[in-house]
């Protein structure tokens, strides 16, 4: 059993119009959210194998802010430039690819690529968009990454930022 979970990056800052998209950082939301998201993970599930993230400032940020909270050995981290404006087939060759010794993975990107790969795996639930520091995890029953294809994931959970939120 393999298990896949996507996290979108949080909130950007696009305070400086003179950043390149890559070079966004988080702003104030984005670092807040990230620590709160990545402090229910820990409480509430099983740390990953292998971090993968996208190479661009917020979602390494966002990436790196849940490394510090889960304690990670960063020798199981990795930066993966193809995650940054990726698309679905990209993804699927990074998945695809994964070391078949690491069953538990957790991959930091954007959308719509997160959106998209998600709906792509599974027909459990569709997603119109996975949120900023959505989480979306999905289980494979299969040995090897290379075996991870469409719509052949469960959905294992998943838990956006809007849940945290008090309902009055």
């Amino acid at each position: 059993m393999k298990q896949l979970t996507f996290i979108r990056h949080a909130k950007s800052d696009w305070g400086n119009e003179f950043l390149k998209d890559i070079d966004r950082p988080l702003n104030e939301t984005g670092y807040a959210t990230s620590y709160q998201s990545s402090g229910w993970y820990l409480s509430n599930k099983p740390l990953p194998d292998l971090i993968i993230s996208s190479t661009a400032a917020r979602a390494l940020n966002t990436a790196l802010i849940f490394a510090r909270t889960f304690n990670f050995n960063m020798e199981d981290f990795m930066l993966e430039p193809k995650v940054y404006e990726s698309n679905l087939k990209n993804l699927l060759l990074i998945i695809n690819n994964l070391p078949n010794q690491k069953n538990s993975v957790i991959i930091f990107g954007h959308n719509p690529s997160i959106t998209n790969v998600c709906n792509e795996l599974t027909d459990d639930l569709f997603f119109d968009n996975v949120p900023t520091c959505g989480i979306v995890s999905l289980n494979a029953d299969v040995e090897n990454w290379a075996d991870v294809t469409a719509k052949k994931l469960k959905l294992n959970f998943y838990q956006f930022p809007k849940d945290f939120k008090i309902k009055d």
